[in-house]
């Protein structure tokens, strides 16, 4: 696990880091509205929705004026898009449809630079202030800024989940939890105690390789029985926020 900010904890760092998905909010004020909510992050979700890489510089560059993380969420292992959501200015990336080890390998190759992967070496990039630094100096500190997260959700992703984990380079597991249920054939059914007991293997192998743990889509009162040790709670998204909460308002002024 690398040293960046966005992996140690400390005094300003809270042990549990509560995210907001943003699926069609891709702009720079939703890093202030999210703050203001008291999000500790956003990921800009590129893998559902319109959102591509220009939102997410737009929104990564106000995040990186705020001081507040921005990540990003990409297709999956064979995007296109890997490095270059790091070179945009995320803090971190999260990479769905990990299935296997060489799923996680090539995210790596893609996400680190030599000699651990092969990553080419960017220009200039907004993450380091946008200073002109020798390569050497470039790809050391670029490389500390970034978090790489692998999404377990599917039922032979589970079944390699340890060997995942075992991937230097990869900073975290994040679970789908919507995809990994319906994989295990439990389509709406987070609570089955299959999918509890997924949990707990993936959470148990990313403690066991040092891997940071989280979770997408888990209803909140879930939260304790299947991911209490969970440092990364990706919450909700803009679009059901909107949703839910004007749904519940409108129904409330009807009586």
């Amino acid at each position: 696990m690398n040293s960046s900010p966005e992996n140690r904890q400390d005094a300003k760092t809270p042990a549990r880091r509560i995210g907001l998905a943003l699926c069609l909010l891709g702009r720079a004020e939703a890093v202030i509205l999210a703050r203001g909510a008291g999000f500790d992050l956003v990921i800009v979700d590129m893998e559902h929705g319109p959102l591509g890489l220009a939102a997410l510089g737009q929104v990564a560059a106000a995040g990186l004026a705020a001081g507040f993380p921005v990540w990003g969420r990409v297709g999956g292992p064979g995007s296109g898009d890997l490095a270059r959501v790091l070179d945009c200015g995320a803090a971190g990336l999260i990479v769905p449809h990990v299935d296997s080890e060489a799923d996680a390998r090539r995210i790596v190759r893609a996400c680190r630079f030599a000699p651990l992967g092969a990553r080419s070496i960017p220009g200039p990039i907004p993450g380091l202030g946008y200073a002109v630094l020798p390569a050497r100096d470039l790809c050391a500190a670029a490389g500390r800024c970034a978090t790489i997260a692998a999404m377990i959700e599917s039922a032979e992703g589970l079944d390699a989940v340890e060997t995942i984990a075992a991937v230097e380079g990869l900073d975290m597991l994040v679970i789908g939890t919507n995809d990994l249920a319906d994989d295990l054939g439990l389509r709406g059914q987070p609570d089955h105690p299959e999918v509890r007991t997924a949990f707990r293997r993936i959470a148990q192998a990313a403690a066991d390789h040092g891997k940071g743990f989280g979770v997408m889509g888990l209803p909140p009162q879930l939260i304790e029985t299947h991911a209490q040790d969970a440092g990364l709670i990706v919450a909700t998204n803009d679009t059901n926020l909107l949703v839910e909460g004007g749904g519940a308002l409108v129904a409330a002024l009807r009586g």
